[in-house]
């Protein structure tokens, strides 16, 4: 009751807002020089290499566009403080956002049509078009892709191997099917004395990976009518039967750590230690291991299981938008700005960007070798650059992340967008089902299942107003 309270006073405050911006003004976009002024949200509020390499972005790109000037802004992108940040005509000018929240953003108006500055600077025919979809709204584009991911399974090969797993080159055999992977995880299991795979269960984690599984059971877990109403639709055998997969990996098959309460923290420290062979998870995943010491040999990547309906993964990233009170001027700087780190060109700025960021990897001892899906199209160059910077400075045999770099670059599986609205809600509500089925080897699917899609609706999709 307490967080169906508190969605609907989030969600009521949207609607009022909504009606305020309607009319706002465009913001004062000048300094007393003329130039343009824009604020940059996220603004790293820490001493360290993540500010300084703000810093240094901020007065190059002063240097190169004169007419324009930076203005820190510390705000990251939360759902909870946005739209009081919108009231209040608070909205950095330029701010990003994840994946699941961008389509509330565009739906509620907050965010400016920045079509024609795309357009204008050649992004728009170098864009992945499958991202592209994300943020386009009646033909219009409402936000600028930056990131994107696909999920895959990430190994150990050294495990893989022990089981017989892994060939001769280095390439492990790939699971066609989730039940194959059971079967290769009670393989693990046996030859090495560890959990042959992990799945996380809080903090949204378990909810966000039984997703894309769930999909591949041939689960639809909500749907939009004809009034435009948000309908939830998993109350379903297919939803049952997808619970009841991962409960037998706790209760039948018996390839999970004894720990039932794994967020996202605890899930890549579960198999950077080496006490879990496999996980499902984005390709960007290496960055979040080594702090553990799991050195590049101990790291691979393999593409996603099919589902008894279908093959399927899940796509997700960041965006960043520009805040619809802002000028056309402040839209076309905020478009150069994001260039400076995201463009399809090759410029200093972004050679330098790639550079650093590889740099970056290698002295922190990552995995350098995936190729991770890209916002960009083949005709960017910006993409080939990333790309022969990888296979330059890869520190691992390749065959341990090959077939996952070709199911990203000839996806045999569907590509789906996370759901559309209350994404994060529904994450936490799945977590509740994850964790009962682990626990309690009595746990009814069926009952869980029916419980959780009618507080979904009841408490988050029956208060939307956008």
């Amino acid at each position: 009751m307490k967080a169906r309270k508190i969605i609907s006073l989030v969600l009521a405050l949207a609607l009022c807002v909504m009606t305020l911006a309607a009319c706002g003004k465009k913001t004062n976009d000048k300094d007393e020089q003329g130039r343009t002024v824009i604020s940059v949200g996220g603004w790293p509020d820490k001493e360290g290499t993540e500010l300084d390499n703000a810093v240094a972005r901020k007065e190059a790109f002063e240097k190169e566009n004169p007419d324009v000037v930076i203005k820190p802004d510390k705000w990251k992108f939360d759902l909870k403080t946005f739209y009081a940040k919108a009231a209040g005509n608070q909205l950095p000018n330029y701010f990003s956002v994840h994946a699941t929240e961008v389509s509330q953003i565009i739906d509620s108006e907050y965010s400016a049509d920045v079509t024609d500055a795309l357009e204008k600077y050649g992004y728009l025919d170098k864009m992945n078009p499958d991202i592209l979809e994300l943020v386009r709204k009646d033909g219009k584009i409402y936000a600028i892709p930056a990131y994107a991911y696909v999920m895959g399974v990430a190994f150990n090969p050294e495990m893989l191997k022990a089981a017989g797993l892994l060939e001769a080159d280095g390439t492990p055999k790939q699971p066609k099917d989730w039940y194959e992977l059971a079967e290769f995880a009670v393989k693990i299991k046996k030859a090495t004395g560890k959990p042959g795979f992990v799945f996380p269960t809080a903090a949204n984690n378990g909810g966000w990976i039984f997703n894309p599984i769930a999909w591949s059971f041939g689960v639809d877990f909500m749907e939009q009518d004809k009034d435009g109403k948000w309908k939830a639709t998993f109350n379903t055998p297919e939803a049952v039967e997808a619970l009841q997969y991962i409960k037998d990996l706790k209760w039948k098959y018996d390839v999970l750590p004894a720990n039932t309460l794994i967020d996202g923290t605890e899930y890549y420290k579960t198999f950077a230690t080496g006490n879990a062979a496999m996980m499902i998870t984005a390709g960007d995943y290496p960055r979040k291991v080594t702090q553990y010491g799991m050195v590049p040999d101990q790291v691979g990547m393999m593409g996603m299981p099919a589902g008894p309906k279908r093959h399927v993964t899940l796509m997700g990233g960041t965006m960043f938008a520009v805040s619809s009170d802002a000028t056309e001027d402040q839209i076309d700087a905020a478009i150069r700005y994001h260039g400076t780190q995201f463009h399809h060109s090759l410029s200093d700025a972004v050679k330098d960007s790639l550079e650093r960021e590889m740099k970056k990897k290698l002295e922190e001892g990552q995995l350098v070798g995936i190729k991770s899906m890209s916002v960009w199209n083949a005709n960017a160059e910006s993409l080939a650059y990333e790309y022969d910077l990888i296979d330059k400075n890869a520190n691992s045999n390749p065959n341990h992340v090959r077939l996952y770099n070709e199911f990203v670059a000839n996806c045999p599986a569907e590509i789906q967008p996370e759901e559309p609205v209350c994404a994060q809600e529904l994450y936490a509500i799945l977590d509740g089902c994850i964790q009962e089925v682990l626990v309690n080897k009595d746990a009814d699917c069926a009952e869980l299942i029916k419980k959780a899609a009618a507080d979904f609706q009841a408490n988050y999709l029956d208060n939307l107003t956008f």
